[in-house]
């Protein structure tokens, strides 16, 4: 499989790029600084995304909101919409999402990002994933799209290779971002969830 991966020098991203090449698929990977010997485009420019998508199979988003204080759900939201019209302009029709956990219930009605003991310092981050999620189900009926979202926790680890996966309710606490990359490739190769959200945990 021909896999463009937009974000693959981050932390969740290198570790899908890592997965994704030893099972042997072809990984393009994407930043906005050229690490690794990636190629250069940011996300919200859906030409530039376009031109590398073209011929893909599938393409992989993995961006973070702006951490540097700044409102970070316009530039998110402007990252996706690009993304999904660079998908269009290229002719791919396959889209996994490296998402958020904050927008998954922990009660009926009740968000984990809602709950008194969410970190402040992560809320806004949380919201703007939400909002994403929010977009993709709005916007990309025509894609065959997975918004892969993780535990309440996610840091390296283990490549365990298990995981249990959910829906739109939080199955677990804690997932490496090894494992997280097994089930998010899984996702790709076998994808029994088109045009949904996910949850991988421990």
């Amino acid at each position: 499989m021909n896999i463009l991966l937009i974000g693959a020098s981050g932390m969740i991203g290198s570790r899908v790029a890592a997965e994704a090449t030893g099972r042997g698929h072809q990984v393009t990977g994407v930043t906005r600084s050229g690490a690794g010997g990636t190629h250069v485009a940011d996300a919200a420019n859906a030409e530039a995304v376009a031109a590398l998508a073209k011929g893909q199979d599938a393409v992989v988003l993995s961006i973070a909101p702006p951490r540097d204080g700044s409102e970070p759900e316009a530039p998110l939201l402007a990252a996706g919409r690009a993304v999904l019209a660079a998908l269009r302009t290229a002719g791919v029709d396959r889209l996994v999402i490296v998402g958020g956990a904050g927008s998954l219930e922990v009660a009926p009605g009740t968000r984990l990002v809602d709950t008194p003991d969410f970190p402040e310092i992560y809320k806004k981050e949380a919201l703007s994933q939400a909002a994403l999620l929010d977009v993709i189900r709005a916007e990309a009926g025509d894609l065959r799209w997975t918004y892969v979202s993780p535990a309440a926790q996610i840091a390296p680890g283990e490549r365990t290779g298990a995981y249990r996966k959910g829906g739109d309710t939080l199955v677990g606490l804690f997932i490496s971002a090894e494992d997280y990359a097994v089930a998010l490739v899984d996702e790709l190769e076998n994808p029994t969830t088109p045009s949904q959200r996910i949850n991988v945990a421990h």
